[in-house]
């Protein structure tokens, strides 16, 4: 067993700031990947002898609630022209078509690097890219998946595998040419298949139901079955295009809110993604069973999607958790801040949310979305998962300290992140990622491998 005692200059400790904290954190000695908090010793103005000094605030560990890796090669090539969320679709398959287990794990291993000098310490990969392209699985039928798992290993940060079932083009429709590499076939094939990934120390799997136009109404239980039996996270892009309800309702004669719910999707362990265009109803019924909502404010705005109501599913009952989903900027910092700011344009008002509610969206509901309970908060007998902001660049100077939260939340950026500790093992020291030490280049050589 290995001791390692971290002085935080400053430290939010859920509902506050305070200065000198002394965190005492035991590992294993390994990896470090089990590393727990076993002290937190408050008024501690001065480090002890042979502590890491935090200088900054400290915060639990940012969790990306959602997550699509291979999104991150989109990154500024959808800007050109005008479209929507389907046009840009048709671009994101044209990448997805040209994925390899290989290219795959060069990609991800990157974007979780790039996660974690933004501070992020865990993420949920909403994962449908399973097969070879025209559907022909790999000789290991989880290679895709595999490599993502390993690849957040190699970056140093946690992951939940959502992984995805996604059968049909939308309702009554078989998969087109594009989709053929993330179907199974069906619900029972996605559960044989999935069923043989494993858990390890830094990873968890867990399900997905792509959307209600991807999973046929009657195999949705199966899902839903498989992710109960395994007491796993289940999560479902819900009602983010208008588009999705209105076929729903010609299909179903309901929402898909309502489809999901006489089906078995909602429930506590279920996280909807988006819950855009909601009814009241919808909101009830999302509220009321316990759902999740993983607001992913960026993309949305890059989308041109909408605004979602996330104080109403809040204060419905759905707890609030955040993703950067097509990664069109990677900060959850921004997130917390978008969804504020969102809630602000819609209603001309403000003060939605304080600074410390948007932060346990980006770190303790947000872990507890993905599967890891025992993160996301600087207390005795959590995992050892947190990060600093600096708290003297050109956006984060000037406030007293004691504002440290509301600073972070509406002034810092990815860019202010100078430390981020996974499981006691420090992955980031000083700005620099200390398993990927290029990270721009190891994206630019990924993303140019895709190009061809």
């Amino acid at each position: 067993m290995t001791e390692t005692t971290y002085w935080l200059e400053h430290a939010w400790l859920g509902s506050n700031v305070e200065p000198g904290v002394a965190l005492t954190v035991t590992t294993d000695g390994s990896d470090g990947s089990d590393g727990r908090v076993t002290a937190v010793r408050t008024g501690t103005p001065t480090p002890p002898p042979g502590a890491v000094v935090l200088r900054g605030l400290t915060l639990p560990g940012l969790a990306n609630a959602h997550s699509h890796a291979f999104h991150r090669a989109l990154r500024g090539t959808v800007q050109v022209g005008s479209g929507t969320f389907w046009t840009w679709r048709e671009v994101m398959y044209r990448v997805a078509d040209r994925l390899t287990p290989d290219t795959y794990h060069a990609l991800a291993r990157a974007v979780y690097a790039e996660m974690a000098l933004a501070g992020i310490t865990a993420v949920g990969e909403f994962h449908y890219v399973h097969h070879a392209p025209g559907g022909t699985p790999y000789a290991d039928p989880n290679a895709m998946g595999e490599a993502l798992v390993e690849a957040a290993a190699e970056a140093g940060i946690r992951i939940t595998l959502l992984d995805t079932a996604y059968l049909s083009a939308g309702f009554g429709k078989a998969p087109d040419h594009h989709q053929l590499r993330f179907s199974d076939g069906t619900a029972e094939a996605w559960a044989e298949r999935c069923s043989v990934l494993k858990d390890r120390d830094h990873a968890r799997i867990g399900a997905a139901v792509h959307s209600v136009r991807a999973v046929p109404a009657g195999q949705l239980a199966t899902v839903a079955r498989w992710a109960e039996e395994r007491r796993a996270p289940l999560h479902v892009h819900l009602s983010e295009q208008t588009a999705e309800n209105d076929a729903c309702h010609a299909a179903h004669g309901c929402t898909p809110t309502r489809l999901l719910a006489e089906h078995g999707v909602l429930g506590p362990r279920t996280t909807g993604v988006h819950n855009t265009h909601l009814t009241d109803e919808d909101i009830a019924l999302i509220g009321d069973s316990g759902t999740g909502t993983c607001m992913c404010p960026t993309t949305e705005r890059d989308l041109a999607d909408g605004i979602g109501p996330a104080a109403a599913l809040q204060r419905a009952g759905s707890p609030l958790s955040l993703g950067s989903d097509s990664h069109a900027v990677v900060d959850l910092l921004e997130e917390a801040r978008a969804m504020e700011l969102n809630e602000r344009l819609r209603t001309r008002t403000r003060g939605h949310w304080t600074a410390a509610a948007l932060l346990r969206a980006a770190s303790a509901d947000g872990h507890a979305a993905i599967g890891w309970h025992d993160a996301g908060a600087l207390e005795t007998g959590a995992l050892a998962d947190f990060t600093t902001i600096a708290l003297d660049s050109v956006r984060t100077a000037g406030p007293l300290p004691r504002l440290g939260a509301e600073t972070a939340v509406f002034a810092a950026s990815a860019a202010d992140v100078s430390h981020t500790v996974v499981g006691g093992r420090h992955v980031v020291r000083d700005g620099v990622h200390a398993l990927v030490p290029d990270v721009p280049r190891a994206l630019a050589d990924a993303v140019a491998a895709l190009r061809g």
